[in-house]
């Protein structure tokens, strides 16, 4: 399940609560935003379910996509300790992208 962010105060709340944490930036008129979005929550549950994640509707926070540098959908940001790590946008691979978060996974909770 994914938190909808809607203000900077919610999200840096967010980004402080969750040592690890995934930001899905979207836009209800993207269609792979759509298609995406449960496969995306449903891989991060199920392999690693300490990551917190959060998504921000574009079209209702364009602020807060322009203050995070998404100018495109779907745009995915990890958060380690605070600090972006990784960003990926448009089309990317969950199987490259769970291998890219087994590393700091396993640092902050000992493996998944």
């Amino acid at each position: 399940m994914s938190e909808l962010l809607s203000d900077a105060r919610t999200l840096e709340r967010f980004l402080a609560v969750h040592p690890i944490c995934a930001l899905y930036f979207s836009a209800p008129d993207c269609a792979v935003c759509g298609v995406l979005k449960p496969k995306l929550i449903a891989m991060l549950t199920q392999e690693f379910p300490k990551i917190g994640v959060g998504e921000v509707d574009c079209a209702l926070s364009p602020s807060l996509a322009a203050a995070y540098s998404v100018f495109t959908v779907p745009s995915l940001i990890i958060f380690t300790e605070g600090r972006e790590s990784l960003r990926k946008s448009r089309s990317f691979g969950l199987t490259a992208l769970a291998a890219e978060l087994e590393r700091p996974y396993s640092l902050l909770y000992g493996g998944r």
